[in-house]
């Protein structure tokens, strides 16, 4: 961004986080209260197929064997779960409030040249724009 700074003196560059899907934002809360559950009835040792009437699988079984290992498990797995659903991948550019480019349309991060060939085309534009004389109807 050190390029565009130089070339465009009076640019701000500004980020800010791209909030995903309400369903998305959804699961991510669901995994992160279950998670603490999860690692809560494995430290304590509370088996929550016996409340179900049911019997516990073998990797519960090894879970309450391996508390240390089984936590870490859960908290790490939960964790890149729910950073997946919080992930949009987006990279958006607008300027003056005018969207000039979206990874999520195109799929792809503009190259430098490509980002400052845009900049370019969109400062022209505007300086074109501004010099074309308004009339009052």
């Amino acid at each position: 961004m050190r390029v565009i700074s130089q070339r465009y003196p009076d640019i701000r560059i500004e980020g800010e986080n791209y909030l995903p899907q309400p369903i998305y934002r959804h699961i991510a809360s669901f995994l992160s209260v279950f998670k603490l559950v999860l690692i809560g009835l494995i430290i304590i040792g509370k088996d929550p197929f016996a409340f179900l009437g049911m019997q516990a699988p073998s990797l519960w079984q090894w879970g309450q064997e391996n508390k240390v290992y089984a936590c870490m498990m859960v908290f790490f797995l939960s964790n890149m779960i729910e950073n997946q659903c919080m992930s949009t991948g987006a990279f958006e550019i607008t300027l003056n409030d005018v969207p000039v480019w979206s990874k999520l349309e195109s799929g792809h991060l503009p190259s430098m040249q490509q980002l400052v060939q845009i900049l370019d085309n969109e400062m022209k534009l505007n300086v074109h724009m501004d010099s074309i004389p308004h009339h009052r109807s």
